[in-house]
């Protein structure tokens, strides 16, 4: 879990009224009591009144509210048509990630603004001329890989042929083309940048270990680099 999703989780126990230790948000993060010290003071720096009673632990100061999110029509439109849109990345997880995230924005829409994205909801159509179905389900892992500098091991098959090789990459970027994601990273085989279509790769493991970020530019990248995939 990244240390924003833990600090945002920590709010959401704080604000169900819970006196919460140390030892037990270690416990339930699996981190240790010297890292929840220091999401407390993240969340003190943020603004968000905490207070400490002494030999018992953590909870926010009474009457502390946030204030809860407002969406115009146009956001809330907005986000309906990424729906649409993201449903045709035939990429398993993340259209399910994406749906669930929906799911919860939807949940602060207004009951007006809700009635008016379910009509707008149904009158959208994307068509996609696009005949080789292919889907995949690893985008959502690959951009957390891209964000923690994680390497992945991938067994890779280009395109019109049948062997299928293995990688070991740093993952950098990633665009779509035709619906279809592209991943760019750094290949240990090639010693260079390639693409690497998603839907194609047959098997990924994402590694422990952290890389060096080379400082990739993705507008440099497609101001010198045409597609290779390799």
């Amino acid at each position: 879990m990244s240390q924003l999703a833990r600090l945002i989780s920590i709010l959401t126990l704080l604000r169900s009224k819970r006196l919460l230790t140390a030892t037990e948000l270690a416990r339930k993060y699996n981190v240790s009591i010297r890292t929840i010290y220091r999401d407390v003071r993240k969340l003190e720096e943020a603004g968000i009144p905490v207070t400490t009673i002494e030999g018992r632990g953590y909870s926010l100061m009474e009457g502390y509210q946030i204030a809860p999110v407002q969406f115009t029509e146009k956001e809330a439109n907005a986000l309906i048509t990424a729906q649409h849109l993201v449903s045709q990345t035939k990429d398993v997880q993340f259209t399910k990630d994406f749906q669930e995230a929906l799911t919860k924005i939807k949940s602060v829409f207004r009951t007006s603004i809700q009635k008016k994205s379910e009509i707008l909801e149904r009158s959208i159509k994307v068509f996609d001329f696009d005949f080789e179905n292919i889907s995949s389900n690893a985008l959502s892992d690959f951009q957390l890989a891209i964000t923690n500098l994680n390497y992945v091991e991938i067994n890779y098959q280009k395109a019109n042929d049948t062997n299928v090789s293995f990688r070991k990459i740093e993952p950098y970027a990633f665009y779509s083309f035709n619906n279809k994601w592209i991943l760019i990273a750094w290949c240990y085989l090639r010693n260079d940048y390639r693409a690497f279509r998603i839907d194609r790769i047959k098997h990924f493991k994402i590694l422990q270990d952290t890389f060096t970020n080379r400082n990739f530019n993705l507008q440099k990248y497609f101001e010198t680099c045409p597609y290779k995939e390799h």
